[in-house]
């Protein structure tokens, strides 16, 4: 146990040397380091006193390297930089979404006024009342898509939809005309639709030689007049040339137009009153007429006839008078037929029929002639209806409806629709008093409007005359439906309106108008269009018009009539004709 115990005293003693060891070392190594870091301190620090006299030290400056310093140069300008960049990039991204919000903006009020545009579109449709149904739903169906796309180029668009906008504009100025040109359209048909006026244009003409220039130089003339014809007018003229010269004038009655100018000319009379469609009449005698004398005056005698083809059907079966007018002068006035075209319509069996009637045609005018022969052409100086009634007591039918149209606006329709292709039975030359001088060939031929219209007035050069003139202006009718059912007519419709305008006159209602063009668009339909010529032979007679001087006329061939009778009768019946020309195809 002694030994034990001192094992363990020596273990004991062993510890605690070792321990005093240990501090002794960690004191010295702490004073190393007091040492060192007092060597430090006096490096970096500088004494001074203060005002009080404590002792106060101040850690040294160290003097800093140039790439320290270029260092410290280079992190300030970078954080100046960045803070400058920073500023404007949040002041460009503010600037760009208000430009954002201003593109947007103008986005919208784009597509409001393509709303409003396509609004007005629509009415306009709606007002013309020419689609169906059907055609005006498809219309609003893709007015409603563009609208749409333009909705949403605008505002789900990311950027400025620019393309969207462009798109936007481009559809504007598209409905827009398309509002215009309808508007155009439908003034066109409301002007030429309705008609019921004729224009009697009344003339006071003098020799050429004559000094008078004025109404008034002439208060002491002798006037020539004939009360045999358009008397009323006549009387109505007379008493507005008193009124306006102040004074009664001396007139002298003649038994017809022919007398009354020989009259003039020769001296026996000073002055002459006429109607100007009469003209006509007076050439056929007296070739260099207007050459010779000098109009002075003019009075216009404005004529209101009833229409009563306001209500009459056009789903049923209808007849249409077509007259082409012996004038470049207002429609309305009452000149010489010079085209006599009868179409009778089967909207049902979608035949159409058309009779030629030779301008010669040598018939009473009923309620005019009293009972006595003229010229069918004649009939026209009365009036559209007195050469309606003249067809109509012709061929024992009822003709309701009438469209004229003079030779001006035959011009501008064929030209508006591009010129036309007409078949032609012979190869021939027209003279210069159709109009034009064309060389026309035995088959296909392509025409301008002033070619047609000599086309359609030639006769001298054919070897059936009149006959055969009545085939051109059938062929020439047909070849015009022929191009208006094509596409040709959709691109130049808006000219081909303006061009109908001036020079087209109809008594067919606006209504009756509209519900053609729908029910067309609706079916689609193939016409059958079959042409024949009432024919006759030529021969010389006095006419009703003309007084005691002998013209030219065609005396009617009954058997020729009869079969124009039976044909109207089949189409009335729903028969489709043999040989038929079809179009629409």
């Amino acid at each position: 146990m002694g030994q034990k115990r001192n094992r363990a005293g020596n273990n004991s003693q062993n510890r605690n040397e070792r321990n005093i060891s240990n501090s002794r070392e960690v004191s010295r190594r702490t004073k190393g380091k007091n040492r060192y870091s007092f060597e430090e301190d006096r490096r970096t620090t500088a004494r001074y006193y203060d005002d009080d006299g404590y002792y106060q030290t101040e850690p040294k400056r160290r003097k800093k390297s140039a790439s320290a310093k270029n260092r410290d140069d280079y992190t300030k300008k970078s954080k100046n930089r960045s803070s400058e960049y920073g500023s404007k990039g949040r002041k460009r991204k503010r600037r760009g979404r208000r430009k954002n919000v201003v593109s947007k903006t103008i986005g919208i009020i784009l597509a409001i006024i393509q709303f409003v545009l396509s609004v007005v579109l629509t009415v306009n449709v709606l007002f013309f009342d020419m689609l169906t149904v059907t055609y005006i739903m498809v219309l609003a169906g893709v007015l409603l898509i563009l609208l749409g796309i333009t909705l949403l180029s605008q505002i789900g668009a990311k950027g400025k939809g620019i393309g969207g906008k462009i798109f936007c504009i481009l559809l504007c100025i598209i409905l827009a005309m398309g509002s215009f040109y309808i508007g155009k359209i439908n003034n066109a048909f409301q002007k030429i639709t309705g008609s019921n006026t004729m224009t009697s244009s009344m003339v006071v003409a003098v020799r050429q030689d004559d000094s008078a220039q004025k109404l008034v130089d002439t208060s002491d003339y002798t006037y020539g007049v004939q009360y045999a014809t358009n008397a009323d007018q006549t009387k109505s003229t007379v008493k507005q040339i008193e009124k306006e010269i102040g004074n009664e004038i001396t007139v002298r009655e003649y038994a017809g137009m022919i007398e009354a100018a020989q009259a003039l000319l020769s001296g026996e009379v000073d002055a002459l009153v006429y109607n100007s469609g009469q003209t006509g009449i007076i050439k056929d005698q007296i070739p260099d007429f207007e050459n010779e004398v000098r109009v002075i005056y003019k009075h216009s005698i404005v004529v209101q006839i009833e229409n009563t083809a306001a209500d009459a059907s056009v789903t049923e079966p209808f007849a249409v008078y077509l007259s082409g007018m012996d004038t470049y002068n207002d429609i309305t006035s009452g000149d010489r037929s010079d085209v006599n075209i009868i179409a009778v319509v089967n909207p049902k069996s979608h035949q159409i029929l058309l009779v030629t009637t030779p301008r010669d045609y040598y018939v009473p005018i009923p309620g005019i002639s009293n009972g006595q022969e003229d010229k069918l052409t004649h009939a026209g100086i009365y009036g559209i209806e007195a050469s309606m009634d003249t067809l109509e007591e012709l061929y024992e039918m009822d003709i309701p409806f009438f469209g004229r149209v003079n030779f001006t606006s035959m011009i501008n329709i064929v030209d508006a629709l591009g010129g036309l292709d007409v078949e032609s039975d012979e190869e021939f030359d027209t003279g210069e008093e159709s109009g034009k001088v064309v060389h026309i060939n035995e088959g296909m031929n392509h025409l301008n409007g002033r070619e047609t219209l000599a086309f359609c007035r030639e006769r001298h050069a054919l070897a059936d005359g009149d006959n055969a003139r009545g085939r051109h202006q059938q062929a020439v009718i047909t070849a015009i439906i022929k191009k208006m059912m094509s596409p040709s007519m959709l691109r130049g419709a808006s000219d081909i309106i303006a061009s109908v305008s001036d020079g087209v006159d109809t008594n067919f209602s606006m209504n009756q108008i509209q519900s053609l063009i729908k029910t067309q668009l609706r079916t689609n339909a193939e016409w059958n269009i079959y042409s024949v010529s009432a024919e006759g032979v030529g021969d010389k007679k006095y006419c009703y018009s003309s007084g005691d001087a002998l013209l030219y006329v065609c005396i009617p061939d009954e058997t020729s009539v009869s079969n124009i009778i039976d044909l109207v009768n089949r189409v009335e019946a729903g028969e489709v004709l043999e040989e038929s020309t079809v179009v629409g195809q």
